[in-house]
């Protein structure tokens, strides 16, 4: 079994803060979403990775050899950005005849993960959704089986969202059917999609069975990103790194607090995640997420999302500040 984690976007949705960090590894409750992944698939015994990195690729593999020096790890550029289905296409000779699992780096979900590998089937995660026009959906019949899927159809026949989440045991099919839909220049909204490869994986015989994810977070923009932030730091319960300086402050939990923080006079919580070595004084903050290196003094922030390397004084505001920067409100 190996894993492939598709991490080549370049998260427009999440600018400024992309601009200088791929979305993989924008911090959330006191992690980030890549390392929430390798962890999941890792703990279920995955240890040979296959990362398909585009924009600020070589941070992907500094991080992931950094934080994951014990992981087999093999990273494959996509230089163009034509969908994720040219994207797994790209991980053919590196996966081809193992099982495999397919997890979309900006995808966490909680989920059964050994269950899912232990079980002599393909799996496709799925989710109810209000409006299903955005994603893949699937059709399944009583048996959970997947009868059709179409890639974000405007006229959606379910409400069964796929969630990124890919078990698939017939992977010579899979790369067969990812050849031929890329061959006849088969697209939906101008991209090759995985799940137009799923579909004629089914047309020729393979059998996909769904299961429901107990949670999918979403991490695709500012907002659903502080939301999720605030049910995985209720789900991870406070962390606060004992090597910090703090005089005068009031915690109120979950909050997540990095290395080397110096906070003073501050109001830090609810829901509030903190990078390595940011500094704050005279502030208060809650349900935020302050990056590394960071300098608040004399703030009030709420639902901010700041970038690391950031200084900022002034006054009340809700923010959302990329890295690098300097701003004086007063």
């Amino acid at each position: 079994m190996k894993a492939i984690i598709p991490v080549a976007g370049a998260g427009t949705k999440l600018r400024p803060h992309t601009y200088t960090q791929p979305k993989a590894l924008i911090p959330i409750a006191g992690k980030t979403v890549l390392s929430i992944i390798i962890e999941q698939l890792k703990d279920a015994g995955i240890n040979e990775f296959i990362f398909i990195v585009g924009y600020l690729g070589d941070k992907i593999k500094d991080y992931v050899h950094e934080n994951f020096p014990d992981l087999k790890s093999t990273f494959v550029n996509q230089n163009e950005r034509q969908g994720l289905g040219h994207a797994i296409l790209l991980s053919k000779e590196f996966a081809v005849g193992d099982e495999l699992m397919i997890v979309l780096g900006d995808t966490i979900c909680e989920y059964d993960v050994k269950e899912i590998l232990e079980t002599d089937t393909s799996f496709l995660g799925v989710k109810r959704v209000d409006d299903p026009r955005n994603f893949g959906v699937a059709e399944v019949n009583e048996l959970y089986t997947v009868i059709k899927l179409v890639e974000k159809p405007q006229i959606p026949k379910s409400n069964l969202a796929l969630v990124g989440v890919y078990k698939i045991k017939e992977t010579e099919l899979l790369f067969d059917c990812l050849e031929q839909n890329i061959r006849t220049g088969l697209k939906s909204r101008d991209e090759f999609t995985l799940t137009d490869a799923l579909q004629c994986m089914i047309e020729k015989g393979a059998q996909f069975k769904s299961f429901k994810v107990l949670n999918w977070f979403d991490c695709g923009n500012k907002e659903s990103l502080l939301e999720s932030n605030s049910t995985l730091l209720k789900k991870f319960g406070t962390s606060v790194s004992p090597d910090h300086v703090f005089e005068n402050v009031i915690i109120v939990e979950p909050v997540s607090i990095g290395k080397n923080c110096t906070i003073k006079n501050s109001i830090i919580g609810p829901n509030v995640a903190i990078g390595d070595s940011t500094t704050i004084n005279y502030s208060i903050i809650k349900e935020s997420i302050i990056g590394s290196y960071a300098d608040l003094f004399d703030i009030v922030l709420e639902e901010s999302l700041i970038g690391s390397d950031t200084d900022i004084k002034g006054e009340t505001r809700s923010l959302n500040i990329g890295d690098n920067t300097e701003i004086d409100l007063g």
